[in-house]
């Protein structure tokens, strides 16, 4: 029997042990490749060692005598300043890759033609990719899901000739990707983020748009048309053009929570709880788009959306007390995000703060009305409470969400809103480890108050 190794007699630098480098290592070995590994934190590198892989600094060897450095997502290696791993990798002419990128060539080594599905954006992109696994799955079809959602790239397993890759890409790792072709690439949004990492909106957008290359007429482009940016795209793909607000001919929209195109009405939004707002509208659009694309049936669709149970920290559903529902949005870590779940509701209690973005809440002022009292936490709360007093919205600070979450129950009672909605509109890392950890809290302290006493 032989064994598959599709980068037999290559050498890789993986520098980063994280969710993705680890096991992006073991799999390079298992596929033939010889790999040194590398993390700045010890614990990380002992644990590379425990896992039985070699572990050294690249960046200390003479002559960065690699063919390839596969450097994790969140370490830069252009701005804000270059890492030394990648620095040694530039010097001598070493392409930086994501795990994706060598994933395809390990499929495409195999034989197989399976199609590369990838979804970005700025938000929206995790609901988009799971939605549309699960409507493949759902549908009988060989799918794999991963990248920046769920499983490193390289831990996916080889699909054959009918199978589909459904893998969220963030900025940081379509700036690393050579060979790797999307047959549906899916852009639903920009909004400012990660700026200082592309050096502005520009370098933003343009770290975006590598979703689009080496597309070619057979394939789809997937344009989210709900900010200026998605008319500014172009790809010699087919492009399909969705909204969550607007028609789009040729595309895919909602209109009245129906989800429609060209033939008519594809789905009834309303049966599909998790999908709430004209954001989620726009992400069922767009996994319709792709699924349609790949041969589902219009039923098939529909009843995929209709029971799509949604992803935790994305305003979910967390608990009920008095009638009044708990929403855990923790992964709204900017104002856009938290702009899109107050526009899902009539009436809140905020929960918000942490380490803001630039901007802070300001862009959020249109939608304050929503907001019957905001309960602040984290490093924000003095410059959150600014802005929201100069438009008389009342809140309060808590400090932690341990405080925050009875605090804002009580505002829900007084006030007669109905739902308490953690969006905090910021990073998590001043009080939690993610803003999984700050979702898991929240939910956490919520079955705490719903325990009898």
């Amino acid at each position: 029997m032989t064994t598959f190794a599709p980068f037999s007699g290559q050498r890789f630098a993986v520098v980063g042990l994280g969710r993705a480098g680890l096991p992006s290592a073991r799999r390079l070995g298992d596929w033939g490749a010889e790999v040194l590994c590398w993390d700045d934190g010890e614990a990380a590198r002992v644990a590379a060692q425990e896992a039985g892989l070699s572990v050294g600094d690249p960046a200390a060897v003479a002559g960065f005598p690699f063919d390839a450095l596969l450097l994790s997502p969140g370490i830069p290696h252009i701005l804000p300043r270059v890492h030394p791993a990648a620095a040694a990798a530039r010097a001598a002419g070493v392409p930086v890759l994501c795990d994706a990128e060598l994933l395809f060539r390990a499929v495409r080594a195999s034989g197989s033609r399976a199609r590369f599905v990838g979804i970005t954006g700025t938000n929206g992109k995790s609901t988009t990719t799971a939605l549309l696994h699960h409507l493949l799955v759902r549908a009988g079809r060989e799918a794999a899901v991963g990248g920046n959602l769920g499983p490193a790239a390289l831990g996916l397993p080889l699909l054959g000739d009918d199978g589909v890759y459904v893998l969220e890409m963030s900025s940081y790792m379509l700036e690393r990707l050579h060979r790797l072709r999307f047959n549906a690439a899916v852009l639903l949004n920009l909004s400012p983020d990660h700026l200082d990492r592309h050096g502005g909106m520009d370098g933003y957008a343009a770290a975006k748009a590598h979703v689009f290359d080496r597309q070619t007429g057979a394939d789809i482009a997937v344009i989210g048309m709900d900010d200026h940016w998605g008319a500014g795209f172009s790809t010699p793909a087919r492009i399909l053009p969705v909204s969550g607000q607007a028609p789009q001919p040729g595309g895919i929209w909602a209109q009245d929570r129906l989800l429609r195109d060209d033939a008519g009405v594809i789905a009834d939004l309303s049966t599909a709880r998790a999908l709430p707002g004209a954001h989620n509208a726009q992400n069922a659009a767009a996994a319709a788009a792709v699924a349609l694309w790949l041969g589902l049936s219009r039923e098939q669709v529909a009843a995929g959306i209709a029971d799509f149970p949604g992803l935790p920290h994305r305003q979910e559903a967390v608990g009920r007390l008095d009638g009044i529902s708990f929403v855990n949005d923790s992964k709204a870590t900017n104002a856009d995000s938290t702009e899109r779940a107050l526009a899902s509701y009539d009436r809140v209690v905020l929960i918000a703060g942490g380490v803001a973005k630039a901007g802070g809440i300001a862009p959020l002022v249109p939608l304050f009305p929503r907001i019957a009292h905001a309960v602040l936490i984290g490093e924000a709360a003095g410059d959150f409470a600014t802005t929201l007093a100069a438009h008389g919205v009342a809140h309060e600070m808590a400090g932690t969400l341990q405080r925050a979450v009875p605090a804002a129950l009580a505002a829900a009672r007084a006030t007669g809103a109905r739902v308490v909605l953690l969006s905090p509109a910021c990073a998590s890392f001043d009080q939690f480890s993610g803003f999984d950890a700050r979702g898991d809290a929240f939910r956490a302290e919520v079955a705490r108050m719903m325990e009898p006493v």
